[in-house]
């Protein structure tokens, strides 16, 4: 069985298609919860309906389900103080689409 940490390791490097930053450090993956061969991974979005949220997840579980771990995931809307944090990373590397 996998654990958080390698799950986490495997998608350290998923950036974000416009912005100069990985979902992680950007706060985009939330959380990971793995139960037996599961991996839920839990997306914060600083808003509802982002036009490019199955792209993000698709990103996230490619490399997941390379470590033979089948995947799921839900998804959340940031708190104040995490939306925040997304966009002064997101003015920083803001590179367009």
């Amino acid at each position: 069985m996998k654990t958080k940490e390698e799950i986490l390791e495997s998608i350290s490097g998923v950036m974000h298609p416009a912005i100069n930053n990985s979902l992680v450090n950007l706060g985009i993956v939330k959380d990971i919860i793995v139960e037996d061969d599961i991996a839920t991974v839990i997306f914060a979005l600083p808003f509802p309906k982002i036009p490019i949220i199955n792209d993000l997840i698709f990103s996230v579980s490619q490399p997941i389900m390379n470590l033979d771990i089948k995947f799921k995931y839900e998804t959340v809307l940031m708190s104040e103080e995490e939306k925040a944090k997304f966009m002064k990373l997101e003015a920083e590397g803001w590179k367009g689409l």
